[in-house]
């Protein structure tokens, strides 16, 4: 047997599972990378947990503590940076990196970077449970997230409250059952911690008050399913990971209006930045004229797809693979190409991870530089707002190496 280092042993210890459970994980294959114009298929991802450290949103990455059975709180962030088509989901809803708190538990699946030398973060080379090679993600998802996506349910068997702050044992299964014997985890929350029933936002003593848990000392829920979600916060009693609960969902009418809600916030990013999309092919005509079919990217809300129609007018911009705007010095629509929509057809098919699976067919009688096969553009219905976006979201003269923001972010005086 594999010896292990003596900080897991004692870290499995400590959390209470047995020693076996700090062994070496099993080999998989080899790490995926995919390839420029391609949606890589979700199966070849690998998949870990973390919590958020730190986000870099106008670049779309940051970093994550990774889970791994030693001492988590000693484990260093881990870079990880959103593949131009990668999606981000919070409270079951589509988000922007913007949207998820700091501290927030997130799964992702991810692969390495399509083209090292571009990578937006530190490339490694063949990773460790602590800093996994595969740092560009497809899927990024808070613990609701992934649960509904997973059809999975939090299941709560016991509270025990003292002075506004608990542990509460539960289950993570699937909402249909049948998944035999799951183990159990123990959470900790506290007065700060929300709980959200039907239309209202309760607090931990409110359900004192009302009887539902006790004051103090232990009871029984019986499995009582909700959605949870986690953050990490220091844990006393040399415990190195436990995570700690922000919101418990007691209802679906709960969870769908906090969905509705994310909706609704990343509906109106997107009308501001435009609908990223990948270039297919270009078909050039003469004095700058072309037609262009792109692919739009997926994960959003129905009724932005709904937005491009036959015959629309729309513009096209240009974008780095971190989907900031390279033409145009002080708006998207500055530099960006005009034109009509002249098609818009959906797939039969059911889309990979990351496609909508919705191609147009755009028509402009001045194609810009960036509007290439293979590369990465945003596309506005004539229909949306025409806004400027802050300077951190566009590079101006397209330069690649100005992806990287540098000390002059921060004004001398």
């Amino acid at each position: 047997m594999t010896r292990q280092p003596i900080r897991y042993v004692l870290a499995a210890m400590c959390l209470g599972l047995p020693a076996f459970l700090s062994a070496a994980p099993p080999t998989k294959e080899e790490p995926f990378r995919p390839e420029a114009g391609k949606f890589p298929p979700l199966e070849k991802a690998h998949s870990y947990r973390g919590v958020l450290v730190f986000v870099d949103h106008a670049n779309r990455r940051g970093s994550l503590r990774v889970e791994t059975p030693g001492e988590f709180f000693r484990n260093v962030p881990h870079p990880f940076a959103m593949l131009p088509y990668g999606i981000v989901s919070f409270h079951g809803a589509p988000a922007d990196l913007r949207d998820v708190p700091l501290g927030t538990v997130l799964h992702v699946r991810a692969f390495l970077p399509p083209d090292p030398k571009t990578s937006l973060v530190p490339v490694f080379g063949k990773g460790n449970p602590e800093k996994p090679a595969e740092n560009h993600a497809l899927l990024v998802a808070d613990e609701p997230s992934y649960c509904l996506r997973e059809g999975k349910v939090w299941k709560l068997k016991e509270v025990e409250l003292q002075a506004n702050q608990g542990l509460f044992t539960a289950t993570r299964e699937s909402k249909a059952g049948g998944d035999g014997k799951v183990a159990e985890e123990k959470m900790t929350f506290d007065a700060a911690t929300r709980v959200w029933r039907g239309r209202e936002c309760l607090t931990v003593d409110d359900l004192v008050t009302e009887g539902t848990w006790p004051a103090n000392g232990k009871k029984a829920l019986n499995g009582q399913a909700v959605q949870l979600g986690l953050t990490w916060q220091p844990t006393p009693g040399g415990v190195f990971l436990r995570y700690h609960i922000s919101d418990i969902w007691l209802d679906e009418t709960a969870m769908q209006r906090a969905a509705k809600n994310q909706t609704e916030t990343h509906k109106a990013l997107i009308r501001s930045r435009w609908m990223p999309a990948s270039v297919d092919s270009v078909e050039y005509g003469a004095f700058g004229r072309a037609k262009v079919t792109a692919t739009l990217f997926g994960g959003m809300d129905p009724s932005l797809y709904a937005d491009f129609k036959k015959d629309a007018g729309a513009l096209m911009n240009a974008v780095e693979n971190n989907l900031k705007h390279t033409h145009g010095a002080y708006s998207p629509a500055h530099m960006a190409s005009r034109g009509t929509i002249l098609e818009v057809t959906k797939a039969a098919d059911k889309p990979p991870l990351g496609s909508s699976g919705i191609q147009i067919r755009f028509e402009t009688d001045l194609i810009i530089e960036g509007i290439r096969p293979g590369r990465v553009v945003r596309v506005r219905p004539a229909s949306w707002p025409n806004v400027c976006v802050p300077r951190e979201e566009y590079l101006n003269d397209g330069n690649v190496e100005d992806r990287f923001p540098s000390a002059t972010v921060f004004p001398k005086y």
